[in-house]
């Protein structure tokens, strides 16, 4: 018979301390140390990758020039104009380290994204937010921002009485939640599943080797882990593409 032991879904997001062990402040466990792989590695790309400047660049240089050009061509003009080229550091180095984190979750004996944790992907939606209104009071100023985001152009008057408000709640309350949200759900709810098919195929692995090669489980799980990738990759860029359309919009106001 087929015994299955699933781990509490704490044992699959919460992990021991590593070091500063019982001081809740400055405690550093798996997450924390993700957190610093992905920001030394992010870091890393850019200062590798500046350093030669070849004409014909190759190695790491190449990996810099291509996202670079990439966030360039296929995020800010896309959504921001030229005037959106200054954000180009911002939004590359947002992409990397998000990216980084989420891969993570496919690294043998790490297999833990940090953004699925809430904690991470609330803060950068959160500083998204103080972004993009600090760059609409500046570039409308506060009256002129306002009016744009409350009182959208082309409305009826009388139904500026339903539309303020559905304007408010979607700018300043629903625009932080869904960027933390669509990123903590997509990668909890990846790593429970590369977890389940894990724990499957070494249940399977326990009675049998040959068990764990024929039937589905393994296969699955092969596929899962080559469809995170492209997750990984996926929501950050759908999470720096949506910064670029948010800071956009304040830059320049309907009409």
């Amino acid at each position: 018979m087929l015994a299955l032991e699933f781990p509490p879904i704490s044992h699959l997001v919460e992990w021991p301390d590593i070091l500063f062990k019982g001081n809740s402040l400055f405690a550093i466990n798996k997450v924390v140390l993700g957190f610093f792989f992905a920001t030394i590695a992010s870091a890393a790309i850019m200062l590798l990758g500046g350093r030669k400047q070849a004409l014909v660049p190759s190695g790491v240089q190449n990996i810099a020039e291509s996202s670079v050009d990439f966030i360039r061509t296929q995020v800010v003009m896309q959504t921001m104009g030229p005037e959106g080229l200054a954000w180009v550091p911002f939004l590359l180095t947002l992409f990397f380290f998000i990216l980084f984190n989420n891969i993570l979750e496919v690294i043998p004996g790490w297999q833990m994204p940090g953004n699925a944790r809430m904690a991470m992907p609330l803060f950068m939606a959160l500083l998204v937010w103080l972004v993009f209104n600090v760059v609409g009071f500046i570039k409308q100023g506060p009256v002129g921002y306002l009016k744009s985001v409350l009182f959208p152009p082309g409305v009826p008057l009388a139904l500026y009485i339903l539309v303020t408000p559905i304007e408010f709640v979607s700018t300043f309350l629903v625009r932080p939640f869904s960027l933390a949200v669509r990123l903590f759900a997509n990668m909890l709810a990846g790593h429970i599943l590369l977890v389940t098919f894990a724990v499957l195929s070494a249940a399977m692995w326990s009675i049998g080797p040959s068990l764990v090669i024929l039937p589905l489980p393994v296969l699955v799980l092969i596929l899962l882990t080559a469809f995170e990738v492209m997750v990984a990759f996926l929501q950050a860029y759908i999470f720096t593409i949506l910064t670029a359309v948010y800071i956009g919009g304040a830059m320049h106001p309907e009409h």
